[in-house]
């Protein structure tokens, strides 16, 4: 009777040690990783959607005479979009960091094409190859979210 109190009461200790400290903490931590992969699958996420709200939009711009009342309003936009995609790539993951970069790179892009059209000259030759340079980094980072990155 004795060991099966005694075994009943070792049984309840751990039962409560589990309950009120183990699964409290294994469960935070499960949260905190789960609520870092969902941040960090929203990064590439608006990264992408300030690309393609670019791309999109940079056919109106391709060859002189500019609107330029229309291109400060796209460029706003566009400007907008950036740094909701960088609000949202603040993780430290390496996901973040390569959306980071090509959040600048597309910022380095659209300054470009600001110095291009307030010149009245055509946009440089290697547009395309920036944009997919960077809409590759976008996809890099999208596969690191996918890792755990």
């Amino acid at each position: 009777m004795a060991k099966l109190l005694k075994l009943l009461v070792v049984v309840v200790i751990a039962f409560a040690a589990w309950k009120y400290v183990i699964a409290p903490k294994v469960a935070a931590k499960t949260g905190d990783s789960s609520a870092a992969a969902s941040s960090d699958n929203g990064c590439p996420a608006a990264a992408e959607r300030a690309s393609n709200a670019w791309g999109n939009g940079l056919k109106s711009y391709v060859n002189p005479p500019y609107d330029l009342n229309a291109w400060a309003s796209f460029r706003s936009d566009i400007e907008g979009k950036i740094s909701s995609a960088e609000s949202s790539c603040s993780c430290q993951l390496d996901s973040c960091a390569k959306a980071r970069m090509a959040m600048s790179d597309l910022r380095k892009l659209i300054a470009d094409m600001d110095t291009a059209i307030h010149s009245g000259a055509p946009p440089s030759s290697d547009i395309v190859q920036k944009q997919q340079s960077i809409d590759e980094a976008i996809d890099m980072a999208r596969e690191l979210a996918r890792q755990g990155k």
